[in-house]
C-alpha cells in the first residue's frame, strides 16, 4: 500500500440518497454505513478538505438517485450554482425537515482572499455567496455538494461565525484541483476492497 492511502480509516458515516427528508420513511431513500474514510493525505484542517468514503453497498441508480460528473475545469467567476444540506437553517441548532438548497454565485479569488483578511484562501478552493445576505451552508452541511454547470464543483468546507455572512464568503474544496487523487484511489484495489 502507498503511503498516499496509509490515511485509510474505518469510520461510523451515515449517508443517504434520494431522500428530502431525514426523518421522513420515502419510498426512494436509501441507507448506508460508510466503511472507511479515506482523507486527503495533505489535510491540514483547513487546505486540502477533502475526503472520499466507501460505502457498505451500492447504490440503486433510480429518478432519485443519479450519478454526477465531477468538474473537470475551474469554474467561472459569478457562476450560479446550488449548495444543498440539512445543516442549520437560523446558526441557532435549528435543523430544517427537508433537504434545503440555496443558489450560490461564485466570487473571484482575490475578493475572496480580501474578505477573509489573514486566512489563507488557496487556489484549491472556491468561494461563493447566497443570492441573499445570510443565505449559504451552516454547521451540518460540511461535505455536502457545491453543483455548477451540472458537475460536482466543489464540497463545503468552511464559513465565517455567521452562516452565509458576505463578509466571509463561504468556501468550497475545488474538485476539479483533486480529481486525479479520487480516480487514483478509486482505482486503487487495495482501497476499495472491503
Amino acid at each position: 500500500m502507498s503511503s498516499i492511502y496509509s490515511s485509510v480509516i474505518c469510520s461510523p458515516y451515515t449517508v443517504v440518497l434520494g431522500a428530502d427528508s431525514l426523518s421522513g420513511n420515502e419510498d426512494t431513500k436509501q441507507e448506508f454505513r460508510s466503511v472507511r474514510s479515506i482523507p486527503h493525505p495533505n489535510y491540514d484542517n483547513h487546505a486540502n478538505d477533502i475526503m472520499l468514503l466507501q460505502l457498505n453497498g451500492r447504490a440503486n441508480l433510480t429518478e432519485a438517485v443519479q450519478l454526477i460528473s465531477l468538474k473537470s475545469d475551474r469554474v467561472n467567476t459569478a457562476s450560479r450554482c446550488i449548495t444543498a444540506g440539512w445543516g442549520d437553517i437560523g446558526d441557532n441548532n435549528t435543523l430544517p425537515r427537508t433537504l434545503q438548497e440555496v443558489n450560490v454565485t461564485t466570487l473571484p479569488q482575490r475578493m475572496c482572499r480580501r474578505r477573509w483578511g489573514r486566512v489563507p484562501i488557496a487556489r484549491s478552493m472556491v468561494c461563493g455567496v447566497g443570492s441573499r445576505a445570510f443565505q449559504g451552508f451552516c454547521s451540518g452541511d460540511s461535505g455536502g455538494p457545491l453543483v455548477c454547470d451540472g458537475a460536482a464543483a466543489g464540497v463545503v468546507s468552511f464559513s465565517g461565525r455567521r452562516c452565509g455572512n458576505p463578509r466571509t464568503p463561504d468556501v468550497y474544496t475545488r474538485v476539479s484541483t483533486f480529481r486525479e487523487w479520487i480516480q487514483s484511489v478509486m482505482n486503487n484495489p487495495l482501497v476499495i476492497s472491503v
